[in-house]
Parts: structure tokens; C-alpha cells; sequence
């Protein structure tokens, strides 16, 4: 039956003709200069959802503002139900365009792709007509929609969308209006990954925990130096990912990804930053993604990430079929290894299940080698260098002379700062938007059912600075030193046990050790643990303080030290004081020990679940 109906949308589309308007889409008729609206955009998508049975249109959440995240599912037996889409041996592909609202060329590639796989020849020639190179027949499509279905986000952070205009990207070069980089809250939702305080953040994970996507494709533009690509990309391949997963992508993924670009007149590199600001000739740097970046997360989740970064300079419509391309030779990838590649997925997660990081220092934070490099031919522009009049700094200026540079490229990513993992963190229960943050994570947490005081280690900070300006709404924590504990611990009626050895178990700690790469604590949720909240009266430490000193010579001497060396300090008679009541017995013997238990043996995590 479902054949047979799939069969009779084709004829309509025949019969019938196209929907008022026609299936080109906003940015075609355009001559590729323009991006829709969000309104342009929905309406498009549901045009689509109506003439076929493959495509279906939903909303996924809502934003700041109320409006609908919108999504595309697009599944040749019409599935919107992941387990039915695996139950045909499907593999999934999640591609997001506008996260940054003013990138808008994965939404104007994805809306075409998706028209090209449901319209077919229709598509083809409606494509061609509008002046542009690919075209993509309905036969393009058969072998890729046996065995991949594909969400699409077209719009992700739709507030910033929506704040539209001719002047939100200085350095880019169309469309000739777009959308602005964050959300309604001022929030870049491309930082949001981890701590995932937005609402669309929020709605975003559900959706992947829901699906597990085997393969993600977040589209942007990227800012910087000027060179010959179109498009540059990234996948994790330096460390951070798990290795049959690395070697994969490394090996099989974009080797065939960058030879379908190449022939399709889009030569790709890899992303990068350079030694020396603007300067190619210095060396090119690719570095490990953290968390709170969308390919850095979902590496992390045991599923592979394609960052695709097309160049602000080039124009719109290059840059967006250069994109089309990507997605296009993604699929069809997909189509050919998906069976492989869930293979190595389910391999990856068990060795999570299975507890295997546990063995070994876990890496929080990588740095790019600067003693490990090779060889590489970079496609560049010839450029100078001159002393600029109005600022004094630096002015380089690109010529359009194409040159190729023999550069050093640094990509070899060593651990940093390393933990090791417990077997499981206790959460107190009054900490519960940590709690319920990490379950939008998909983690699997238990509940303790009895006030139970057991064995545990954590941290006692020391030393702890701020930072002064704000970056992404937080005065995040600038210096993270603490000192190991162990202590005797009441852990109260509902706390949760979350345990590492589980799907999300690289997240896990870069959620709750102190020194995660974008860690709860690093972005100021633990803030309250560092904060005096007693003091004493001068009148009454004045006391104190002369019998203090009167009664330890040890602790005289180490008071005459520190007015030595704190001329600050000596010049302040209430520091004075207050450090005399933190050196007495009437301190806050709590302040500055991290909430967080970590738990290394069965018999104590037992300990905690007994009835």
C-alpha cells in the first residue's frame, strides 16, 4: 500500500504541475543572492511535506520567543519513528543549518537537497534553469534513501534568524540580508552543547537522544584569512573520539568526501587557525573541539561530526552549492558504509558500557603539538603586509593573485589535563538543575532511597579566580586549582548516582570535573561552594585575634609573613580580621568543597542503593 501511494504522488507531481510558485526554492529565484525568512522557509518545507509521502514536517521545540524549531524528517517508507527507520537498516543523518543565523548556507543547500531526493527530475530541471551546475535526477537518489533517512534542521536558532538584515556579517559576502549569530537571550547556542541552558539546546538533545543519529553535519561560514577554498571542514580525528570511529572518518569518510568535492570543482582542506594571525605562510593549526561545539559533543557521544566552514568571501551561491556537494556525497557515503558504521558505533558504545575508560587517565583538555608537523600544499592568495596609519597594527591585504604555500601543518593533539575517572558520581539531591541538566544528556541516573553517610573523594578548591568580562552570560571561572579530600559524607534521600560506564560517559566528566572542558563549574553553576557566608563583629575578632596570637607563636610568625609579602592585605584592617576568623574554629569548615562525590569502589556504590 505504501508503495502504491508513494507511486501516485509521482503521477501527481506530473498531473498536476508544481505547487503556485513552482518547487524552485527562495534562493534559486533569487539568482542565488537571497536567503528566505523563517516564515519563506516553513512554508516551503510544509509544501514539501504535503506533495510527498517521504517528507514529513514537524517542530521539535520551541524557542526564547515561542517560535516553532523546525524539522524535516525525510524517510522513503514515509518513517518518523527511529526504531521503524533502523528496522529497514536505515542509518540517520542529523543535518543543522543556521545555528549561527547569518550562516544561512546549509539552509538554502538543505531545502534544495531535500527537494532534489522527493521531486526528482523536477528538480533537475527546475535547478538548471535557474543557472546553476548540479541537478539531481530522482535515480541520483534511489540507492541513498534505501539506507539513509535524513533530519533537517533548516533553521536552528530561528530568533536570531528572524533579527534579519543587510549588515549582521561584516566580513561576508552575501546573501544580501541574513540572520543575526545568537539567539533572542544574546546566547551563542554553538557554546550551548554541554551546559545546554537554552531552550532550543534543550530541544536539540532530546532529539538526538531520541534518534542517536549515526552521522552529524553542522553548516557554517567561517571568518579569517583569505585562500582559494570554498569550503573547509572537520571531523574529529585528532584524539578526542574513539578510535575505531577515528579511523573511520580519517581513512574512509574524508578521503571520499574531499575526491566527490574535487570533482565537483570544490577542492576542500581542513579548518583551521594559523601560527600567526592571518598569515598562511606561518603554519596551519587544527585543534580538538571542546564539548560545548557541535562536532567536539557528538565525537564525544560516539557519533562522528562534519563541520562544514564555507568561506565568507567567496559568493553566496559557490559557497552554497559547495555545501549541497558536502551533504549530497555524505549520503551517499552513508549509503554505501552506514552497516559499517553502526557497527562501529555499537562497538564504541559497549566499550563505554563495558566501563573501559575506567583503566586509564581520561583527557579533559588536548593542545596541538607545536613540535609535530608536515609538509602541506595550501591553496592561498599572494598577500602584504604594511604598518596601518589609522590603528598602528598590522594590515594585510589579499591580492587575487592565487598562489599555492608550502606550509607546516600542526595536528597532533596530546592530553593536557587528565583525570581519573571514578565509577560513579553522587550529585546531592539539592542540586538539581545539575541534575536534570545532565539528564537532558541522556544519562542514566539512579536516586539514592535512604539518607546514607559512606566513604567518598572530591575536591577542595583553592586560589580561584573570575573572569571580569562576561562570555556567554557567565563570569566564568579563570583558574581551577583544588586539593584531592577524602571525608566521611552524608548523602541525603534522592541524590542521584550516575555512573561513568554508560553511553554518554565521555560527557559525563567533562560535565562534573571541576576542570572539564566547559564543566558546570567552569561556567559558574558551582559558584556558591566559594562564598563566605558568616562573618565576625571587628569588636569581637579584635579579641579574638590578640588571643590567637598571644597563644601560637607558629601562627604569629605566618601573620607577619603574610603582611610582609600582602602590602594589601597589611593595609586592610578587615582582611586582617577575617583572616584571623578563617584561622579559628568559628570557620565555615564546608566552604570551598566541591557538592560532587566521586566513588572508585562497588561496595560503597552498594552501600548507597541498600534499602
Amino acid at each position: 500500500m505504501k508503495k502504491a501511494f508513494l507511486s501516485f504522488t509521482f503521477i501527481f507531481f506530473i498531473v498536476c504541475g508544481f505547487p503556485q510558485g513552482g518547487w524552485q526554492t527562495f534562493y534559486e529565484k533569487s539568482g542565488g543572492t537571497e536567503t528566505p525568512r523563517y516564515d519563506q522557509t516553513i512554508a516551503f518545507c510544509r509544501e514539501l511535506a504535503k506533495a510527498s509521502a517521504m517528507v514529513h514536517y514537524s517542530s521539535f521545540g520551541k524557542s526564547g520567543r515561542g517560535r516553532d524549531l523546525p524539522l524535516l524528517i525525510i524517510d522513503k517508507d514515509g518513517f518518523t519513528d527511529p526504531a521503524a527507520a533502523r528496522k529497514k537498516g536505515r542509518v540517520v543523518l542529523l543535518v543543522e543549518a543556521c545555528i549561527h543565523a547569518g550562516e544561512s548556507e546549509g539552509k538554502d543547500a538543505g531545502l534544495m537537497l531535500v527537494r532534489d531526493m522527493v521531486i526528482g527530475n523536477a528538480g533537475e530541471t527546475l535547478h538548471k534553469t535557474a543557472g546553476f551546475g548540479h541537478g539531481a535526477p530522482s535515480s541520483t537518489f534511489k540507492n541513498i534513501l534505501d539506507n539513509v533517512t535524513l533530519l533537517f534542521i533548516p533553521i536552528f536558532n530561528v530568533d536570531g534568524h528572524e533579527r534579519f538584515g543587510p549588515y549582521n556579517r561584516i566580513n561576508q559576502n552575501g546573501p544580501k540580508e541574513m540572520g543575526w549569530r545568537v539567539n533572542a537571550g544574546n546566547l551563542n547556542l554553538n557554546r550551548d552543547f554541554l551546559k545546554a541552558e537554552t531552550p532550543e539546546m534543550q530541544a536539540w538533545l532530546k532529539l538526538f537522544n531520541n534518534w542517536m543519529p549515526e552521522f552529524f553535519i553542522d553548516s557554517h561560514t567561517t571568518d579569517g584569512a583569505d585562500y582559494q577554498y570554498v569550503l573547509t571542514y572537520l571531523v574529529e580525528v585528532f584524539g578526542d573520539m574513539d578510535e575505531g570511529l577515528t579511523a573511520w572518518s580519517a581513512n574512509s569518510f574524508i578521503p571520499e568526501m574531499k575526491e566527490h568535492l574535487l570533482k565537483s570543482g570544490f577542492p576542500a582542506f581542513p579548518y583551521v587557525n594559523y601560527r600567526r594571525w592571518h598569515d598562511p605562510k606561518s603554519g596551519l593549526i587544527s585543534e580538538v573541539a571542546p564539548p560545548m561545539l557541535s562536532q567536539g559533543y557528538t565525537a564525544l557521544r560516539n557519533r562522528p561530526g562534519l563541520l562544514i566552514e564555507t568561506h565568507m568571501l567567496k559568493p553566496y551561491d559557490q559557497r552554497v552549492e559547495a555545501t549541497y556537494e558536502c551533504m549530497k556525497t555524505t549520503m551517499e557515503i552513508l549509503a554505501k558504509e552506514g552497516k559499517q558504521l553502526q557497527k562501529l558505533e555499537l562497538d564504541a558504545d559497549r566499550l563505554l558500557v563495558s566501563g573501559e575508560l575506567l583503566k586509564k587517565p581520561f583527557p579533559l583538555h588536548f593542545e596541538t603539538s607545536m613540535k609535530d608537523s608536515v609538509m602541506v600544499d595550501f591553496l592561498g592568495f599572494e598577500y602584504t603586509s604594511s604598518k596601518s596609519d589609522v590603528s598602528g597594527g598590522e594590515w594585510i591585504k589579499y591580492s587575487k593573485t592565487p598562489s599555492t604555500f608550502r606550509s607546516p601543518y600542526f595536528a597532533v593533539a596530546k592530553p593536557v589535563v587528565s583525570v581519573n575517572l571514578p565509577l560513579a558520581y553522587i550529585i546531592p539531591v539539592e542540586w538539581a538543575e545539575i541534575i536534570s541538566r545532565l539528564e537532558l544528556h541522556g544519562t542514566v541516573i539512579r536516586r539514592t532511597s535512604r539518607d546514607t553517610v559512606i566513604r567518598i573523594q572530591t575536591y577542595r578548591f583553592k586560589n580561584s579566580k573570575w573572569q571580569q568580562v562576561p562570555y556567554e552570560g557567565h563570569h566564568a571561572v579563570s583558574n581551577i586549582e583544588y586539593d584531592e579530600i577524602t571525608e566521611d559524607r552524608l548523602i541525603p534521600k534522592g541524590s542521584a548516582i550516575v555512573e561513568t560506564n554508560q553511553q554518554c560517559g565521555r560527557i559525563i566528566p567533562h560535565f562534573l570535573e571541576p576542570k572539564g572542558n566547559g564543566s558546570m563549574l567552569y561556567w559558574g553553576y558551582f559558584d556558591a561552594v566559594f562564598e563566605q557566608k558568616e562573618y565576625g563583629e571587628n569588636y569581637v575578632l579584635e579579641q579574638l585575634a590578640a588571643d590567637m596570637l598571644a597563644a601560637d607563636a607558629g601562627l604569629r610568625k605566618e601573620f607577619e609573613s603574610k603582611k610582609a609579602t600582602d602590602t594589601v592585605f597589611a593595609k586592610s584592617p578587615q582582611n586582617i580580621l577575617n583572616w584571623f576568623y578563617n584561622k579559628s574554629p568559628y570557620v565555615d569548615n564546608r566552604k570551598g568543597i566541591y557538592p560532587v562525590a566521586r566513588v572508585f569502589d562497588r561496595k560503597t556504590l552498594e552501600a548507597l542503593e541498600k534499602k
